[in-house]
């Protein structure tokens, strides 16, 4: 079924109208018919009242002339024809235009009665018949039936063309119908195209809020949007001061244990007691720090931005190469530079950052960094040369919500902030083995504008299912 609600629209009148065509083209043909019905009985009147004109009554016989002042009477071709029938229904006289023809019609007389009927000869041929009694007076009185006649298979023709030019007008004035209809929708939805143009804009971070000029009808959507947006900044804003507050708070009481361990050092019998001391302290400074990380790097619910790959790969290998000025490191970059990720800055660059660190720390001399777009989604692949994961350790590495040994090497708080920051944009991440040797960090991440047009991928929603509350 189709996604469009201008589509589904359009089928919807386009069907209604069709319905509509459909239901009037048997009334116009109901309603045409019984107006050539109406001028037949009005031509067959004006006949029959020639003949009535014509007729007269001498003792008590009628007598008719020999020509009729309508010529089709006198005609043996023409199609107009006249009887004359007594009360009895013996046929008195009939017009030269009858010479051909056989047709049984015998009128039954009561006085007075007019009929305008369709009856059927022995070949089949339809006719349309006006019969009208009367009594003539003239040398004495005489009840007569006076009755014209005309073939059906005069006005099929006209009853023909009339069809065809109705269908034609019809089928024309739908298309016309259904074009007027789809320009006057797409005109409507411009507003709805105009609205989604400017929630692209917020997601990207050009703009901040919707616009007051959409219609009384949507105007309370779009003020809704803006006090969701309005009202996620100042939490976000809330959140980060109260957690920059509580590690302010902190901070002095860590001196403090920091001093107190120092002069435990310093006396002989406290060695043990300042190295544990000292090793809480440096494990509460990283929970502070992973928490802050953690909880600035979250996501906005409606913002979606999107990040340049090469500028900031190029400014953290930089960074690296003087941390590690001893190794001399092959970078191969698969991606162009127009590919981007995304990812909003800051959580970019720490995603980044924690794993290649990691490389560079574990490889032997050669990384590689392969980025692709696909439909609706960006896959961005890390590797190295190094001594890689053992298979049995993988899947614990890179479990959603696993707070690993910050222990051992390389798979300490960086790797959980980077799970929390790819969890945080309903991505994927999976540790593998490279061709290169070592270890191959892939990460899958949602492409918002493309999601609308494309089904998500089978592991986006495996991954909507099995995320955790936090």
């Amino acid at each position: 079924m189709t996604r469009s609600l201008r589509s589904r629209m359009m089928l919807s009148a386009a069907a209604v109208a069709v319905l509509f065509v459909l239901a009037l083209i048997p009334a116009l043909q109901s309603a045409f018919n019984q107006t050539l019905e109406q001028v037949i009985r009005q031509r067959l009147a004006a006949d029959a009242n020639t003949l009535i004109g014509a007729a007269s009554v001498h003792e008590g016989r009628l007598r008719m002339p020999e020509l009729l002042p309508n010529e089709e009477f006198n005609l043996p071709e023409a199609s107009l024809l006249g009887y004359i029938h007594d009360a009895d229904g013996r046929l008195l006289w009939a017009s030269g235009s009858t010479a051909d023809e056989q047709i049984t019609y015998r009128p039954a007389y009561q006085g007075g009665r007019t009929d305008f009927v369709r009856i059927q000869d022995g070949y089949g041929r339809q006719f349309y018949v006006y019969d009208v009694e009367l009594e003539l007076s003239g040398n004495g009185v005489l009840p007569l039936s006076f009755v014209t006649m005309l073939p059906a298979s005069e006005f099929a023709e006209l009853q023909h063309s009339y069809r065809w030019r109705l269908h034609t007008w019809l089928v024309g004035g739908l298309a016309l119908l259904l074009l007027l209809l789809w320009v006057g929708l797409t005109w409507s939805f411009r507003l709805l195209k105009d609205l989604r143009s400017e929630l692209d804009e917020i997601e990207s971070g050009c703009r901040d809020r919707l616009s007051e000029t959409y219609p009384r009808e949507m105007l309370r959507l779009t003020r809704s949007l803006n006090r969701l947006l309005e009202s996620e900044r100042r939490q976000r804003s809330r959140y980060r001061d109260s957690l920059a507050d509580l590690a302010h708070s902190l901070k002095t009481p860590l001196a403090v244990l920091q001093a107190v361990a120092e002069k435990l050092r310093g006396q002989s019998d406290g060695t043990v007691h300042a190295v544990v001391l000292e090793q809480q302290i440096e494990r509460m400074s990283q929970q502070i720090g992973y928490q802050l990380q953690r909880a600035s790097l979250r996501r906005s619910g409606l913002v979606q931005h999107r990040e340049l790959l090469a500028p900031l790969v190029q400014q953290l290998c930089d960074a690296l190469e003087k941390v590690y000025p001893d190794k001399r490191i092959e970078l191969e970059r698969n991606f162009s530079e127009e590919c981007w990720v995304p990812v909003e800055r800051g959580a970019l660059l720490e995603l980044l950052g924690n794993l290649l660190e990691n490389a560079y720390r574990l490889c032997l001399g050669r990384i590689r960094i392969t980025a692709r777009l696909h439909q609706n989604r960006c896959e961005l692949i890390i590797e190295d040369d190094g001594p890689g994961v053992p298979e049995d350790q993988r899947k614990r590495i890179v479990q959603r919500g696993e707070r690993l040994d910050t222990q051992h090497q390389g798979q300490g708080i960086g790797l959980s902030v980077v799970s929390d920051i790819v969890d945080s944009y309903d991505g994927q991440l999976t540790l593998g083995e490279s061709d290169l040797g070592g270890a191959a960090f892939r990460l899958l991440l949602r492409v918002e504008g493309a999601a609308q047009e494309h089904e998500d991928p089978p592991w986006f929603r495996r991954n909507a299912r099995r995320r955790p509350e936090h």
